[in-house]
């Protein structure tokens, strides 16, 4: 097949042949995969050499994480929709161009406020390159191959994730915190290359149309609900600007659902919710997200600050996590072909609990061997959970929403994490202020100590006092384990409600064989016969899901394809288009 000119083809379907240029326009794509994960993981060991270089506080932080994350939600399902009717390459190139934009501002700025603002036009790029990225693959391959090449662009989201440590701690040890953002450039560079010269161009006409006020009620909602749970902790839950924030963001984000119900084509399919299964899966995947991206969160401020690691250290220190991770994620779909989804879930979320009681435990005389097991731990109930929730949930609906099911979910995803850093990082906050004893300081340098552990060192280093030192340690540690028992509760709360509520449908048995909507790998039941695993495969692919094979009864790279996704923690994400076809 030769790979079409721009505006040679709208179709989604392509023929497999051995045109090698296709795997050459996939290895652009899993570039920009790549490069979301790497960018999310290489920030969080960057944060804490941040807070001391900049003078960023812990609110500082959760905005420099929660800028990106808030803007990514807000507006992924409009830019998906904008790649549908305008183009999805031309838009891919786009937000590549705004990532790359915003990676350049955050390597050159020098104060908190400014870093926000490159983290947000980061955001807005990111928006734009997960969707289509995906939703770009059935263009290029056909039912055949179509599984291979979504394992590929998996894969290369799962490499971001432990990579983004290990490089970042690397680049800090040697060079300013600024080359966290300015090794971007090249990644995206080379990426908006390669799309220029080997994607074709596809579009979906009939796409739903991108409502301002939908989004608007979605950004504004998020970001208010966001700002009023990071100012809490130092302006108290009581002050008018908190409360009007909180209040504003329900508002907003009801207003959002009012309306997305009252249009026949919405945005945001919020009557999907109503299908049982998409709807359990989800809020699986919605908590999961909510407690992995607050784990990483208050983990490295603690192993820098306290434990006096460098960010390579720190780096190679939240391996455990990411290895257990992996391992779990990839048994996963033999456990779900066996058991169901619902005790693999279930027993994942309870791993993952533990996992935060376990780290809850953790007391200032306990070294670096406590913390790796109770990583371990909840990385290998992340792996159990991720899977089978997000297989289950776009296995839940008919093959016509497959796409705008996935939209959902990732939206909720990332909401998800969103709030996570808000909640937790605030309840650490909250933990470390109440603890740090800052008797004897100036105001001025009481205010800066209170403000970060590493604030807190930087005071203690200027004016001589250990002490002073001592208690901020104990007192992160301290607000550290209350956010570890809350991402314990999380889950565990999360765990007896799917135990009670998530269907099981048992892959094989032919009670469950109802078709799409029966299940998990429902798609790939409702194909039957000679071939049947064939379209499965390539409805999974076109909704950017990956069915596990496992499940859906499809080859073994599918199967790798969702472990993969499971590992990147993000890569079902998509807008698909061509799944509607």
């Amino acid at each position: 097949m030769s790979v079409p000119s721009p505006a040679a083809s709208d179709q989604p379907e392509q023929p497999d042949a051995p045109d090698p240029r296709r795997w050459l326009a996939l290895v652009a794509l899993s570039l920009g995969m790549l490069l979301l994960s790497f960018d999310t993981t290489i920030l969080n060991v960057a944060l804490p050499t941040m807070a001391d270089s900049i003078g960023a506080t812990t609110g500082d932080m959760q905005w420099i994480v929660d800028s990106y994350t808030v803007v990514f939600a807000a507006a992924m399902l409009p830019a998906g929709l904008i790649g549908d009717r305008f183009g999805r390459r031309r838009m891919l190139v786009v937000g590549l161009a705004v990532f790359l934009a915003g990676s350049v501002a955050g390597a050159l700025v020098d104060s908190p406020g400014a870093v926000i603002a490159a983290r947000t036009v980061m955001g807005l790029g990111g928006a734009f390159v997960m969707p289509l990225a995906l939703s770009v693959i059935p263009s290029l391959f056909g039912p055949a191959e179509r599984p291979k090449a979504v394992a590929i662009g998996s894969t290369a989201m799962a490499m971001g994730m432990p990579l983004g440590p290990i490089i970042g701690g690397a680049l800090l040890k040697n060079f300013w915190w600024g080359s966290v953002f300015l090794v971007n450039i090249p990644l995206v560079a080379l990426a908006i290359a390669a799309c220029l010269w080997l994607l074709p161009e596809s579009r979906d006409p009939a796409a739903p149309r991108v409502r301002i006020s939908s989004t608007f009620f979605a950004a504004a909602g998020l970001g208010s609900l966001v700002y009023g749970i990071i100012e809490a902790p130092a302006r108290g839950w009581g002050d008018p600007v908190v409360a009007i924030a909180l209040a504003a963001g329900v508002v907003l984000l009801g207003a959002l659902v009012v309306r997305e119900r009252s249009v026949p084509r919405p945005m945001l399919d919020m009557g999907l919710l109503r299908q049982r299964g998409f709807l359990w899966n989800a809020v699986a995947a919605t908590l999961v997200s909510f407690v992995l991206t607050g784990m990483v969160f208050v983990l490295p401020s603690y192993l820098q600050g306290a434990l006096g690691y460098d960010a390579l250290g720190t780096g190679l220190r939240l391996l455990p996590m990411m290895g257990g991770l992996t391992v779990s994620a990839r048994l996963a779909p033999s456990l779900v072909a066996k058991a169901g989804p619902r005790p693999v879930i279930t027993a994942g979320l309870l791993l993952l609990a533990a996992g935060g009681f376990l780290g809850a435990t953790t007391g200032a005389g306990d070294g670096y061997g406590a913390i790796a097991v109770w990583l371990t731990v909840a990385g290998v109930g992340l792996g159990l959970c991720v899977v089978p929730s997000m297989n289950g949930a776009l296995g839940a609906l008919p093959r016509e929403r497959a796409g705008s099911g996935a939209g959902l979910i990732q939206t909720l995803r990332q909401t998800g994490a969103a709030i996570g850093v808000a909640v937790l990082g605030s309840v650490l906050a909250a933990g470390f202020r109440g603890r740090l004893h800052t008797a004897g300081l100036d105001p001025a340098s009481a205010h800066a100590a209170r403000e970060s552990l590493a604030g807190a060192h930087a005071v203690a280093g200027r004016v001589g006092d250990r002490a002073l030192a001592a208690s901020a340690n104990t007192a992160y540690l301290h607000g550290m384990d209350v956010a570890l028992v809350v991402c314990g509760g999380t889950a565990l709360v999360a765990a007896l409600l799917l135990a009670v509520f998530l269907p099981n449908p048992r892959p094989g048995r032919a009670g469950d064989a109802g078709g799409a909507a029966g299940g998990p790998g429902g798609a790939g039941r409702a194909a039957g016969g000679p071939g049947g695993s064939e379209r499965a495969g390539a409805s999974a692919s076109a909704s950017g899901a990956g069915t596990s094979a496992a499940e859906a009864g499809t080859s073994e790279p599918e199967a790798g394809a969702a472990a993969s996704e499971a590992a990147g923690a993000g890569a079902l994400a998509g807008r698909p288009a061509d799944a509607r076809q």
